[in-house]
């Protein structure tokens, strides 16, 4: 094998398909990444459960595959110089040069990497790059850790004629953005659920503002970005049916500003640590929402102008739940409903369409 490229497009390569190699396994060649110089320059990084597999502009003179370490590879293109990288290989030995630096190092077997799974493709939907990036970081961080219900650990994509909603839940709270979408392919109606760990990844390969593919496999989902694929399971499982768990019809509905509240709410979780948990106290007045919290070393409260008589309902929140709520929600005035002190309260857009809802359970409060 024998190809020259520059080094910045290797480096972004490198960086990209290095995030989904084993860190730990009992076979080498999967704390590797697969280098292969065909027709054009790919490099793949796969942990058996999300595979990353991008391509980069070379001059190859020679064809050929194997395997390098990943951390040393990351490490020797980070630190070598700006200019052009000239690789070559002699049997397992791999020879790096670019500028004054030259590296030897051994490289590995193709037959020991695993292969990325081939994703029949059932049905896709395309749509543009920072949308579906938005919609994975304004859901993602209600995305359960709780491996006793896997199917909770992922994100249902539920596509229906030409609108895509993405939902996470946890138990403890509900996030769902929805946005249309211009094309699909294979049917108007179909879901599935990918991995959190998964999406994190996703959002990342999304950096660009051209579309992004997603194709729906029998056990795998593929995600198509530029000249970057990323391959990881699906779920299984029956995801809660969330349109049931969301309160319709809530008595009391209140407006505020995300901004203001979440201040608020910062400013009073100041005493509220790991070691000193309390929740916080939300008592929702006419035109004022009042916030306090005791803890171990003393005590804090706050106010917010809000619109709307909150009728004095007194509830109780995890911070850390409400404030997470109010960071992702994309958009600056917010309509918060209730019904009682121990019912979710549901956050949803102020004015415009309804394209996000954010549900947060309340806390029991011990009495004053």
């Amino acid at each position: 094998m024998n190809f020259s490229c520059e080094k910045a497009l290797l480096a972004a390569a490198v960086s990209t398909t290095s995030r989904t190699v084993a860190a730990k396994s009992s076979i080498p060649a999967m704390e590797g990444i697969l280098i292969e110089a065909n027709d054009q320059l790919r490099l793949t990084g796969y942990n058996l459960e999300t595979g990353i597999r991008t391509t980069v502009p070379a001059d190859i003179q020679e064809t050929g595959s194997l395997v390098l370490s990943a951390r040393l590879f990351v490490e020797i293109i980070r630190k070598i110089p700006d200019d052009i990288v000239f690789f070559s290989t002699k049997d397992h030995m791999v020879n790096i040069r670019c500028g004054m630096s030259e590296f030897n190092i051994m490289g590995m077997d193709t037959e020991e990497f695993p292969e990325l799974p081939a994703v029949e493709q059932q049905c896709s939907i395309t749509l543009p790059q920072p949308t579906l990036r938005s919609m994975i970081a304004q859901t993602l961080f209600a995305v359960s850790d709780n491996e006793s219900r896997p199917i909770h650990t992922g994100s249902l994509f539920e596509v229906d004629h030409n609108y895509l909603t993405v939902v996470s839940v946890d138990g403890y709270r509900l996030a769902l953005r929805q946005e249309t979408v211009t094309q699909t392919a294979g049917g108007d109606a179909f879901s599935f659920v990918v991995p959190g760990s998964a999406l994190s990844e996703v959002e990342k390969i999304c950096s660009g503002e051209e579309d992004v593919t997603i194709h729906q496999g029998a056990r795998h989902i593929m995600f198509r970005a530029g000249d970057t694929v990323l391959v990881c399971r699906r779920l299984e499982g029956e995801f809660l049916a969330y349109r049931n768990a969301i309160p319709k019809n809530n008595p009391i509905q209140i407006q505020c500003d995300a901004k203001e509240l979440l201040a608020s709410l910062e400013r009073v979780s100041l005493i509220i640590s790991e070691k000193l948990k309390s929740p916080l106290r939300c008592v929702f007045g006419d035109g004022m929402v009042s916030i306090s919290t005791k803890t171990g070393i003393g005590d804090a409260a706050d106010q917010c102008p809000i619109t709307g008589d909150g009728q004095g309902l007194e509830i109780g929140f995890n911070n850390k739940y409400l404030m997470d709520a109010l960071k992702a929600a994309p958009a600056q005035r917010l309509r918060m409903e209730f019904s009682s002190g121990v019912a979710p309260c549901v956050i949803l857009p102020a004015e415009g369409e309804e394209n996000f809802i954010y549900m947060v359970l309340p806390v029991r409060l011990k009495a004053n």
